[in-house]
C-alpha cells in the first residue's frame, strides 16, 4: 500500500487529509507525522486480520452460501415469452392495469435473479 518512505515525505497536513480520505484517525497525538505514518501502514494489515478473526465484514457460511443457490434454483429460468417481456418492459413499455402489477412483478424476480447470480459469482459459488 504505502511505503514509509513515501509517507516521510508528505507533512502533517498532507497525511491528515490522506488519513480523512480514507476514513482513518491518527494513532496517537495527531501533531506528529508517525501518528499518521503509523495509521496508513498498518490498516492494510489491520484489515485483512479482522476479516480472518470474523470481525466486521464476514465471510458467509456455507449454510446461508446453499441456501442463496437453493433460492436461485427455484427462481428457475425465464421461458421465451418471459424473456421477450422482461425485453420489451426494459425498454420501458408497460401493460394497462392490472396486468401492469404482474409485468413489473416479473421484471422484479428476474432483476433479484440477476442479483442473486450476481452475488455467488462474486463469492466464487458459481
Amino acid at each position: 500500500m504505502f511505503t514509509r518512505t513515501e509517507l516521510e515525505l508528505l507533512t502533517i497536513p498532507q497525511l491528515r487529509i490522506l488519513c480523512n480520505r480514507y476514513g482513518l484517525r491518527p494513532t496517537g497525538n495527531p501533531g506528529y507525522k508517525t501518528s499518521y505514518i503509523t495509521t496508513l501502514m498498518a490498516f492494510p494489515y489491520l484489515a485483512l486480520q479482522q476479516l480472518e478473526d470474523g470481525k466486521g465484514l464476514r465471510l458467509l457460511s456455507f449454510g446461508s452460501l446453499q441456501a442463496m443457490s437453493t433460492a436461485l434454483d427455484e427462481m428457475n429460468t425465464p421461458t421465451d415469452e418471459q424473456i421477450a417481456l422482461i425485453r420489451i418492459s426494459l425498454e420501458g413499455r408497460r401493460m394497462s392495469i392490472p396486468d401492469k402489477y404482474n409485468q413489473e412483478k416479473l421484471l422484479s424476480i428476474y432483476r433479484a435473479k440477476l442479483a442473486l447470480e450476481q452475488a455467488l459469482d462474486f463469492l466464487g459459488m458459481q
